[in-house]
């Protein structure tokens, strides 16, 4: 059985914001504050679903681990970053587009190992941006900052409706 605080601490990833060019580089600094940490991740937030919102698979794959580990709550596990590309390309490219919910992002430092973020992600098809939302789910990204890189390790997604 989960807790209720390791359940809200496991809201997962996926997919998708709008810009044409990165915000920052997967390499910045070490954060020295909660402020900055939060400022790099919701960077690294913005231009990991600009890359999956606009089907970048080689960018988007710069954001994850080799190791990575996708939990899902409707498809289960999905093991490894090669695996998770390949579903992106099958069942996200193209058929829906990423945003993330104004106000919902958390994020906590992870001592010795990176950090966590927390937030809600809502999905629209292409085209109908601002209008027919199809579902909306909370996310947890499990960010390993190692030999000056910052990427996901670890993804729960879940609580989609």
């Amino acid at each position: 059985m989960i807790s209720s605080a390791l359940r809200t601490a496991l809201f997962a990833l996926p997919l998708l914001a709008f810009s044409t060019t990165p915000l920052i580089t997967q390499t910045a600094s070490t954060p020295a504050t909660k402020d900055s940490l939060f400022q790099t991740i919701a960077a690294f937030d913005t231009a990991l679903f600009d890359a999956a919102n606009h089907c970048d698979l080689d960018k988007l794959g710069t954001f994850f681990s080799d190791d990575l580990e996708f939990y899902h709550d409707q498809s289960g596990l999905s093991v490894g970053k090669q695996d998770f590309l390949e579903k992106s390309k099958n069942n996200i490219c193209g058929k829906v587009i990423r945003e993330l919910v104004p106000g919902s992002l958390e994020v906590y430092p992870l001592k010795g190992f990176g950090a966590v973020e927390i937030g809600i992600h809502r999905f629209h098809h292409p085209g109908h941006d601002d209008t027919m939302a199809i579902g909306e789910a909370k996310f947890i990204h499990i960010w390993q900052y190692k030999d000056g890189v910052w990427k996901i390790s670890r993804v729960i997604s879940f609580d989609h409706k």
